[in-house]
């Protein structure tokens, strides 16, 4: 397959998916890793993709658009972790804490899982799972139910009912953008008032968010 030809069924993926990994375009396409890494140089300095660490995601969504989680993963991975790293500094053994769902604040939850003693509630199907593979008898881990969004989120009546249940003594939050005029956002309407019932239950709110979330 020709270059060109190929770089176009690239840019397809992106925009179908919203993402795509190296890996499985060497697959795809059976050419070499440095092949697809120079195909990927060419279409971001087309404007055509944003690459980053293991792949490339779609650029210029709209704002009600609302990423997948594999896709949200491949971005930002160290400032990610950075962020994870210093927000589980904040976290005492033997509190409770309440944890969002989001690919910052499920990097995040790897640093609890060595906390002691921690009571954690989370509406993060992917959260819940990483405390159920790593069980600790001196954890406990709440999962508030509800119906998931693309990232994964637990949210609507069920999550907003057992969420106003509980209080918290700290509420760890992802979110998808912020700014001064609109404060921190989501595009998705039922996970904006899961947040905003997690917010409610805590006596302490920190927000987990590299710099590409502002504006």
């Amino acid at each position: 397959m020709l270059a060109g030809h190929r770089r176009q069924e690239i840019a397809a993926l992106v925009r179908r998916r919203g993402s795509v990994r190296v890996a499985d375009l060497v697959e795809r396409f059976g050419v070499s890793d440095m092949t697809v890494r120079r195909d990927l140089e060419v279409l971001a300095e087309q404007a055509v993709l944003l690459k980053v660490h293991g792949g490339a995601t779609a650029i210029g969504a709209p704002v009600t658009d609302e990423p997948g989680f594999e896709a949200k993963s491949l971005v930002q991975r160290a400032e990610k972790e950075a962020i994870a790293a210093r927000a589980a500094a904040l976290v005492a053994p033997g509190t409770a804490v309440a944890v969002s769902a989001g690919t910052t604040t499920w990097a995040l939850a790897r640093e609890l899982l060595e906390i002691p003693r921690l009571t954690v509630v989370t509406n993060s199907l992917r959260v819940g799972e990483m405390f159920h593979r790593r069980k600790r008898a001196d954890q406990e881990v709440v999962l508030t139910g509800g119906v998931p969004t693309p990232s994964d989120a637990l949210v609507g009546p069920v999550a907003v009912a057992a969420i106003g249940s509980l209080n918290v003594d700290l509420l760890l939050l992802g979110v998808h953008g912020m700014s001064t005029h609109a404060g921190f956002t989501t595009p998705n309407l039922l996970e904006a008032e899961t947040n905003r019932a997690l917010a409610a239950t805590a006596r302490r709110l920190v927000v987990l968010a590299d710099h590409t979330k502002w504006g």
